[in-house]
This record gives structure tokens, sequence and C-alpha cells, in this order.
């Protein structure tokens, strides 16, 4: 019993996820790490930053925010709730300035299934991969 407690423990540690990520828009990078009992994930590039390396957070919903540098930014933010699988956090969208529920599951194919939701069933999923 102590044994299959310790692999479910194991399975479910935030490290599962961690490394870069790329996502389908904007050929972005989220950098996934530790923090604390959860995952945060960070952007360190895309497109946009490449051509445009001094983007600002600007259509963040709250105008006080809308300064902060897109580099760097957490936009990922969820607790381990069972083998592969994250969820109770948020997920932040720098392109329309919503943040939203979020929940994410490793696949079988090692692929990072990233759902976001403003309240179900009103929920979008992205496929992210891993970046080399």
């Amino acid at each position: 019993m102590l044994i299959a407690l310790l692999a479910l423990a194991a399975s479910t540690a935030p490290g599962d996820i961690a490394g870069l990520w790329r996502t389908p828009v904007n050929d972005g990078v989220v950098r996934i790490a530790p923090c604390g009992a959860q995952i945060c994930g960070r952007v360190v590039g895309s497109a946009r930053l490449t051509a445009e390396p001094g983007q600002n957070d600007a259509r963040n919903h709250d105008p006080a925010l809308r300064g902060r540098a897109i580099k760097g930014l957490l936009v990922l933010q969820l607790k381990p709730v069972g083998p592969r699988k994250w969820g109770q956090g948020f997920v932040y969208n720098p392109g329309d300035g919503g943040t939203y529920k979020a929940s994410a599951q490793l696949t079988e194919e090692g692929r990072l299934r990233v759902t976001g939701c403003i309240a179900a069933p009103l929920c979008r999923t992205q496929v992210w991969t891993r970046a080399r």
C-alpha cells in the first residue's frame, strides 16, 4: 500500500511536466517549473517577441498590469490533482488579457493538453508540445 501511495505521489509531482513547451499560438514557448507545491509556466519567447522584444501586457483587463513585460510573464499556475493531471489553477492569455480556470493533462504521446474555461462548458483546449 505504501509503495502505491509513493508511486501516486511521484506521478503527480510538479516535475513531471517541467521544461519548455511550445504553444500553438504565435509559436510561443513557455517554461514550466515547480513553484512550491504547484507548477508555474512563464513566457520564454514567441515569434512576436522575436520581432518585438519589448512587448508589454497591453491587453490585460486590469489597466494597472498593462505595463508588465510579456517575456517572463506568469501565464500558468496549477496544482497536481492526479496521475499526469493538474488543475485548480489558472491560465492567462496575453492575447486577450483574460485569466481562465485551468487544467492540464499529459497525454500518453507526451503532449500537454491545456484547457482554460470561463465556466464549463465554455472551455478551450490547446495542445502543447515539448520544445527542443
